[in-house]
């Protein structure tokens, strides 16, 4: 019986589930999405956002932690048929991503379907991706997007007023103009 045992086990021995998880999280790290099965990326989410929620902390012991739960490997990049080491995955993890999300409070990554099986076994494909910066909660964007077509429409209000008082302006210059001329 499986009572209260938590997690898949992706028919993988311990250390090749550890290993997977580790490795899937360094990919995405490094490349922000990455294409995988829905049933590894379900897995791989809850890991990815305590490490960027650990990150967020940016101390030293919890750079030490996130080293200790995924490794720092490099990021190497080819430039000119040569590689090039970029960086590590736990610099961008703490110079780049946590960053990110200093104010926001949860929810750093998503789960995207693809209508792609993969060929081999007709696995159900998804993207896991690093949402943005700039996309916020659902509520928020509602609320932002109310904001907005107030802010919209007070400009159009205040556009129609202000080339009337311009006019009266003028004129009253004009006006004055001729005044200290005579």
């Amino acid at each position: 019986m499986r009572h209260r045992v938590a997690g898949r086990r992706l028919s993988r021995t311990g250390e090749h589930r550890l290993a997977m998880r580790r490795n899937l999280v360094a990919s995405l790290f490094e490349h922000e999405t990455i294409s995988t099965t829905i049933q590894k990326a379900k897995e791989v989410k809850p890991f990815a956002e305590k490490l960027i929620t650990l990150a967020k902390k940016g101390t030293l012991s919890a750079r030490r932690q996130a080293i200790a739960m995924l490794g720092n490997r490099d990021i190497i990049d080819y430039e000119d048929g040569k590689a090039v080491k970029k960086g590590t995955i736990i610099g961008k993890l703490f110079s780049e991503i946590a960053p990110r999300y200093l104010d926001r409070p949860g929810g750093y990554t998503r789960i995207i379907r693809l209508s792609l099986k993969r060929l081999g076994d007709n696995g159900q494909l998804v993207l896991l991706q690093l949402v943005g910066e700039d996309e916020g909660s659902k509520k928020q964007t509602k609320a932002a997007t109310k904001r907005a077509a107030r802010r919209k429409a007070k400009e159009a209000v205040g556009a129609e007023e202000e080339p009337d008082k311009d006019e009266e302006t003028t004129e009253a210059k004009s006006k004055s103009d001729e005044s200290n001329k005579q």
